[in-house]
């Protein structure tokens, strides 16, 4: 049973508040939905009354925003080391990739909410803005490099739509039968992704290659660079 805390003397209303937010996340994490989690509840698990969260958070939908953010900064931690050290542009942009993929599966509940909800709102926008800028800026390296061709902005949103797609489903549907080396899979999806930009980008909408020519060209490739790395 959690025990009752003293009042909070002045100066002490961000201890307060970071504690209710910890209450919350444990809470929101062990029922895996929002729908358990109400401010009764945390109030109970910080220890603290029901109108001392008030005072914090306006409402229910207040507090669940703010503890799913609290993880998004995470994020980009998680994309900016993942490309530490790596030299090549295009490796550096699908290890980011990977631990995009990688941090919606280790915060499910939190990226349901604010990615994969019917109903906007200003937190989701956040959360959405945040991630796009992320992938903008590995993809703006690999533009400069030459590795990709067009705007930033419009080559991220198709490589956000893989990942993000790739995390939804893997939070969305558990129990279909993944490969069993999952990292290895993300990774291929990624690739998928990533060596089609590149293809993409290069080739003009109004002359696509037919299905005959593209795989000629691809075979050549594949020749090259297996001839190159005998």
């Amino acid at each position: 049973m959690s025990t009752r805390r003293v009042r909070a003397r002045p100066g002490e209303g961000n201890r307060l508040r970071e504690e209710i937010l910890r209450a919350a996340e444990q809470l929101l994490i062990e029922a895996g939905t929002e729908d358990a989690l109400t401010l009764r509840a945390v109030a109970r698990q910080a220890g603290v009354t029901t109108p001392s969260v008030y005072l914090h958070f306006a409402d229910k939908e207040a507090l669940v925003e703010a503890v799913c953010l609290r993880a998004w900064d995470e994020l980009g931690n998680r994309m900016r080391a993942a490309a530490e050290g790596v030299a090549d542009p295009f490796a550096a942009l699908g290890r980011r990739g990977h631990a995009y993929v990688r941090f919606a599966l280790d915060h499910p509940v939190q990226y349901r909410i604010l990615m994969m909800r019917q109903n906007g709102c200003e937190s989701t926008s956040q959360a959405s803005s945040a991630c796009f800028q992320y992938i903008v800026d590995a993809v703006a390296t690999c533009v400069h490099a030459g590795v990709l061709r067009g705007t930033p902005e419009t080559l991220a949103l198709g490589l956000w739509s893989a990942v993000h797609g790739c995390a939804s489903l893997l939070i969305a549907q558990p129990a279909f039968p993944w490969p069993e080396d999952l990292d290895a899979w993300i990774y291929d999806v990624i690739a998928m992704a990533g060596y089609g930009a590149a293809l993409s980008s290069r080739v003009p909408r109004k002359t696509r290659p037919s299905s005959r020519e593209l795989t000629t060209e691809l075979d050549r490739l594949k020749t090259r660079f297996t001839a190159d790395r005998a």
